[in-house]
């Protein structure tokens, strides 16, 4: 179905997962049969392995980790209601795991080694067994190293027991990824040594003339002199970029043009996820426009954009309402504008469309992180501004005393906002309709309806040039568990007090958004905290065990910001 195959776009074995359909399989319904992805297995029975794969992305052979010879995995298509049952065998010389994303389900099916099972060693196999309690789209990955890096991640696909509301005649699903020839050790490695390394768009000479005219000397020596101090860099948007990455879409790069058929008329929906190990993306389809229905796999009341950015983890549902025109390109950009995945929704194979040109490189100001304009920081030592008494600064946010003189923390926020309604850094007056965390709006009202009975603030911590991560400036290994009684309702507020956004994930448990004036909104498994930020949700302690608690930004969660959540009676 790819227009040109080439050997960059061959991936050996990519279809090898469709001979292994588990037992008790039924029927995919007639809109989803002809999805292009053919490796989809569906049913209650699945035996899976994990190993390792040739692959060609960029013209170099390199060696992915794959499911089932797969990049990415298999997409698994089950029913809600259904019993599922996964045999998952380790064919690695380490030790693996799978992690269902979004899934509710008992602490020992999660898929955390340390935490909910002892992972499964080289050689061995590990059964996976637990009822679906719910619909939509979700997907799956490792928990092990940094192995989902490598390629070991999948779609999850969840058909409804009810009819849904919504008509369309396609249904696929959109996979997007990061790729390096590098493997993930030596990424790690590089970000250890210097930080910034994958930053090839750093400001210069010409910049700071452009801004001296466009500001004046004052403003932009201060502002200069801010970052300066602060070590950090306003280009700084992605830890690593294009610069080592291919985005893929569904495990092609751009030039192997994925392509969904279309005839004209029809509605199609696509599933949107980033299953990506760093890199939000910022998707659209020229020309025409995206009504989302669900976010995380849950629905939610439709609205019409004409852009959504999408954070690591989180899933989108979008319907599509096709035009008369032969094709139009699926563009998804990097939040730091680096690079892009691209596809095609095409009439028939080969077909292509315009590839936009990247939107202007994205500027962080001091704004964006939640310290005012640049004349509030003027003259400010930013060097120091870990030391400083905020609770003395009338209006500004308090921090932990374990952020005070603390090496892993460089920065902190002083006046965080919710910022439900921005669209984001990068997307701002466009002139394109963006989707905004206060668009999203459940179909259905709070499930628990309990005001949460306590609150616990967390801040999102990091010192940039080391490269740590971590919770309140207390990296995991360094961390007392979070403490939830089971039956409880209760409300986490996440203080962003970095220059990064970090997609935060509490596995076993829904993460229930309020809006600015703390009222149910959405629920939701992820939740995009972006610098200068101050969000807070609802949390329902209605599993018992030990949980994952982490920024889904990998090498951050390797670093150190990862948290365990026990819920005990």
């Amino acid at each position: 179905m790819l227009a040109h195959p080439t050997r960059r776009t061959f991936v050996k074995g990519f279809a090898a997962g469709s001979a292994l359909a588990g037992l008790g399989l039924w029927r995919l319904p007639a809109f989803a049969a002809d999805a292009p992805l053919g490796n989809t297995l569906s049913g209650r029975d699945f035996d899976l392995f994990i190993g390792q794969t040739p692959v060609n992305i960029t013209g170099r052979p390199r060696t992915a980790l794959t499911i089932n010879n797969s990049l990415p995995g298999p997409v698994l298509r089950w029913r809600e209601g259904d019993t599922v049952t996964l045999r998952v065998r380790n064919r690695l010389t380490e030790p693996t795991s799978l992690h269902w994303h979004g899934i509710i389900l008992p602490a020992n099916m999660d898929g955390v080694p340390g935490l909910s099972f002892a992972g499964i060693e080289p050689g061995g196999e590990y059964l996976y067994q637990f009822t679906l309690q719910q619909s939509g789209t979700y997907w799956y990955h490792s928990h092990s190293g940094l192995q989902e890096q490598a390629g070991v991640y999948g779609a999850i696909v969840i058909e409804p027991k009810e009819p849904e509301p919504h008509r369309y005649q396609r249904d696929y699903v959109l996979l997007l990824s990061d790729w390096s020839d590098q493997t993930p050790e030596a990424l790690m490695a590089t970000l250890k040594k210097q930080s910034d390394a994958f930053n090839y768009h750093k400001r210069t000479v010409g910049d700071f003339i452009e801004d001296v005219a466009a500001h004046g000397w004052s403003k932009t020596v201060a502002e200069r002199k801010g970052w300066a101090q602060m070590r950090m860099s306003p280009t700084d948007l992605a830890d690593i970029s294009a610069a080592t990455y291919t985005y893929l879409l569904n495990g092609q790069p751009p030039d192997g043009n994925f392509t969904c058929l279309f005839q004209p008329g029809e509605t199609v929906r696509l599933r949107l996820i980033n299953g990506s190990a760093m890199s939000y993306f910022d998707f659209r389809i020229p020309g025409l426009k995206l009504t989302v229905i669900a976010a995380d796999g849950q629905p939610v009341q439709p609205v019409e954009v004409d852009e959504l950015r999408i954070a690591v983890a989180e899933t989108y549902d979008v319907l599509v309402r096709v035009g008369d025109l032969p094709a139009y390109t699926l563009y998804a950009q990097s939040m730091d504008r680096s690079g892009y995945a691209r596809g095609t929704l095409a009439r028939s194979p080969g077909l292509s469309a315009e590839v936009p040109a990247p939107d202007p490189r994205p500027i962080l100001t001091m704004a964006d992180m939640g310290h005012g304009g640049m004349e509030a920081m003027a003259g400010m030592d930013h060097s120091q501004m870990c030391n400083m008494d905020h609770s003395a600064m009338g209006g500004m946010q308090t921090h932990p005393a374990s952020e005070t003189d603390n090496p892993l923390v460089d920065m902190q926020t002083m006046s965080p906002k919710p910022n439900l309604s921005d669209p984001g850094i990068g997307l701002r007056n466009n002139g394109r309709r963006v989707l905004t965390y206060a668009d999203l709006k459940s179909t259905f009202a709070d499930p628990d309806g309990r005001e949460p009975s306590r609150d616990i603030e967390l801040h999102l911590t990091g010192h940039m040039e080391r490269f740590a991560w971590s919770f309140n400036g207390i990296k995991f290994s360094d961390a007392h568990p979070l403490r939830l009684r089971y039956g409880e309702r209760l409300r986490i507020t996440l203080v962003n007090d970095t220059m990064m956004a970090h997609p935060i994930h509490l596995h076993g448990l829904w993460s229930d958004l309020e809006d600015e004036h703390g009222r149910f909104q959405v629920r939701k498994h992820t939740l995009d905290i972006p610098p200068g930020s101050r969000r807070s949700y609802r949390v329902s302690a209605d599993a018992l065990g030990r949980w994952a608690y982490h920024c889904h930004l990998l090498y951050h969660m390797e670093m150190g910001m990862f948290r365990e959540v026990r819920v005990d009676e």
